[in-house]
């Protein structure tokens, strides 16, 4: 039977798009926790709500407003991105994406003087401090919290697709990690993240929530830090499982899969049909050889019960959301996953610059310039490519 009140819920589909930027010292390449007043404050002078502080003041945080097209987006973000590096260059720090830094020592990081983040280190004392990571999140708008939670759950099975493709963070305190995303290995320390379990309707996710805020486990739900949860004060999904990507184009390609991949199961959803659900254990699995091998290892296709080379899954992810990318317009955008299939995610090209040189300090040149990759010169870009 058709649903009837489909119609009346659909989602808006509309983008918010969050980086976390390193503030990298150009002579010694390291982290440098940035005066706040020089690069949160010079940039809120024109940027206004759109770049933040983080907890620690070696990061910064950007944020696009609610965007209606992914175009939209990109023009957002590209533009956040140049005021951010001409204002790091203006104060003699440079600003670098990736999910971790290369040598930075967490204990060296100072933390940015907030009642918030006092609270997070006064609770979670060591795992807060030595939480020096970076992040990419994707908001995508479901208003209506009933479909929210009906596609969050089908969501789930995507997430570690999603951070295969996202890996960029190979190196850890100095040293090869050997996991192409290392990044969510140090956060998953923290309490309340990894895959959610699947919630069968809005209200058993709110009885949950408040059962965490009676027993005083959390103030708010802005403390629950699944890979994917309806955001608390926005009407979204928020994806929180990839890595910070280094160029403006995987940022962009990135977030179009997760609208799109919400835009097809919502299509699913209308239609009475569910995307089929699996167990948290069974997704934590994937995630794991996600975060291990990035694009380069196999995952396991649940429905055959046997693992498949990731590339060959992400193909089928394109193919699955094809088309829906028509409708929303996403379709050049989503099809650079295929330049990041033949190139190698961050983390494989972060390896390669090590490789050859041997040296950190060069694979921060590098997350340097391909941060700022097609910012400046769309002609020169375009031939780069």
């Amino acid at each position: 039977m058709p649903n009837h009140n489909a119609h009346s819920k659909r989602p808006s589909l509309t983008l918010g798009i969050e980086e976390e930027f390193q503030t990298i010292d150009p002579v010694t390449r390291d982290l440098k926790s940035h005066i706040q007043a020089e690069i949160v404050q010079k940039g809120k002078m024109v940027l206004a709500e759109r770049v933040k502080p983080e907890m620690h003041q070696s990061v910064v945080e950007i944020g696009t407003g609610v965007c209606q097209t992914i175009q939209q987006a990109r023009d957002e973000i590209k533009e956040i991105r140049q005021h951010i590096v001409k204002l790091a260059r203006a104060h003699d720090l440079r600003i670098a994406a990736a999910g971790t830094h290369p040598f930075a020592q967490w204990r060296e990081q100072e933390i940015y003087p907030d009642d918030r983040y006092r609270m997070i280190v006064e609770d979670m004392k060591m795992v807060a401090r030595a939480n020096l990571i970076f992040g990419l999140h994707v908001h995508v708008g479901v208003e209506d919290r009933e479909t929210a939670i009906q596609l969050m759950n089908g969501a789930r099975y995507f997430l570690p697709h999603l951070l295969a493709i996202s890996a960029n963070s190979p190196f850890w305190q100095g040293m090869e990690t050997g996991l192409k995303s290392y990044r969510c290995k140090v956060f998953d320390k923290f309490p309340r993240t990894n895959i959610p379990d699947l919630f069968q309707s809005w209200s058993e996710f709110e009885d949950f929530v408040e059962l965490l805020i009676r027993t005083n486990c959390i103030d708010d739900a802005k403390k629950i830090w699944w890979d994917i949860r309806p955001h608390p004060h926005f009407p979204t999904l928020e994806f929180r499982i990839c890595d910070m990507p280094m160029r403006l184009d995987e940022t962009i390609a990135i977030a179009a899969l997760c609208q799109a991949i919400i835009a097809k199961l919502y299509r699913l959803h209308e239609q009475n049909l569910t995307f089929r659900h699996y167990g948290r254990a069974l997704i934590m699995e994937n995630k794991w050889r996600a975060a291990r091998y990035g694009l380069d290892g196999k995952l396991i296709d649940f429905g055959k019960q046997q693992e498949v080379p990731e590339k060959d899954l992400v193909h089928e992810i394109l193919e699955f959301v094809s088309d829906v990318s028509a409708d929303l317009g996403s379709q050049k955008e989503i099809s650079f996953i295929e330049k990041i299939l033949e190139r190698g995610t961050g983390a494989d090209r972060q390896l390669k610059v090590f490789a050859e040189t041997k040296d950190l300090q060069q694979v921060v040149d590098y997350m340097i310039t391909e941060t700022e990759a097609g910012l400046f010169d769309d002609a020169a870009e375009g031939a780069a490519r």
